[in-house]
């Protein structure tokens, strides 16, 4: 597979990834995966406090705080066509946010996540040219569909949000990559944090003079906003300059096992053995997939 050269880097000319250049990406996406359960976990013990909208105005806040720290963004040099993906990414990155959490707070972590990755499996579907792929991106979404299978009490707003998420998601990978072309090192990303971080002002405000904080959801939310939004936005730029979005849209189905993993330890929500076989068929497509991924195109 060819990986797109970084901004402010020369064409790599290898004919595909070398070994240590697939661990690293491997490496880089599952650590973003888990942080950013783990983030999302966390701000969810915010929500009786400040709502979803709330801990999404803090993490936006966070995140823009530490990206424009690293990023440090020459704003004022940045072209008309840099500045298009920017925007877009801004507005996607904090209504991709909104949406996660309004389906964590009324579905829970597991079935929310799983629902956002529609998107990066959207993605996978579209982008494979390899039938290997193909087939590993239909087990992985049977066991998202055996996952988010109707319920008596199925939520239906909850489920919605989810899928704006996925929507939201698949969006954000492919503008992601965009950005990274078009703005060097993470001046681009710190752009797009800055601009959705002011775009929530209006919200913070509100949530403030109608839900007064307590400095634990506050500390709760900031948590959130480093590993579910400062971390994951950071090592994704990384990653999707050296990882195809094909590929990075079918290993981001690892989210929904993690997500399930961090919601039963560190949120006690139980799993089934119907949840368990679904996850496995997740896991087993990923690995499948990832196991042949140096035998080039199925012919």
């Amino acid at each position: 597979m060819h990986s797109a050269p970084a901004a402010g880097t020369a064409p790599d000319t290898r004919t595909g990834p070398t070994p240590r250049a697939s661990s690293a990406g491997v490496a880089a996406m599952l650590g973003s995966g888990l942080s950013n359960q783990i983030g999302a976990a966390t701000g969810s013990l915010a929500f009786p406090v400040l709502g979803p909208v709330g801990v999404v105005a803090v993490r936006q806040y966070v995140a823009a705080a530490v990206l424009l720290a690293v990023g440090r963004p020459a704003l004022r040099g940045f072209t008309r066509h840099q500045w298009r993906p920017v925007a877009l990414l801004a507005v996607v990155f904090g209504t991709m946010n909104l949406s996660l959490y309004t389906a964590i707070d009324r579905v829970g972590l597991g079935l929310g996540v799983t629902l956002e990755f529609l998107g990066p499996l959207a993605i996978a579907l579209a982008a494979t040219r390899r039938r290997i792929d193909a087939f590993c991106a239909v087990v992985a979404a049977a066991g998202v569909v055996t996952l988010m299978r109707p319920q008596p009490t199925t939520d239906y707003v909850g489920m919605a949000a989810g899928l704006l998420g996925a929507v939201c998601w698949a969006a954000y990978i492919l503008l992601n990559r965009t950005v990274g072309r078009r703005v060097p090192g993470a001046q681009g990303s710190a752009a797009a944090a800055l601009l959705s971080a002011v775009m929530f002002l209006p919200v913070g405000a509100y949530v403030v003079l109608h839900h007064p904080p307590t400095a634990a959801a506050v500390g709760y939310a900031v948590a959130a906003g480093v590993l579910a939004s400062a971390v994951p936005y950071l090592v994704d730029l990384f990653t999707l300059r050296h990882v195809p979005p094909a590929a990075f849209g079918l290993f981001m189905s690892v989210n929904p096992v993690l997500a399930a993993l961090v919601g039963w330890i560190g949120l006690g929500q139980g799993l089934g053995w119907t949840e368990g076989a679904a996850i496995g068929a997740v896991v087993g497509a990923n690995v499948l997939s990832i196991a042949t991924s140096g035998r080039g195109p199925a012919t």
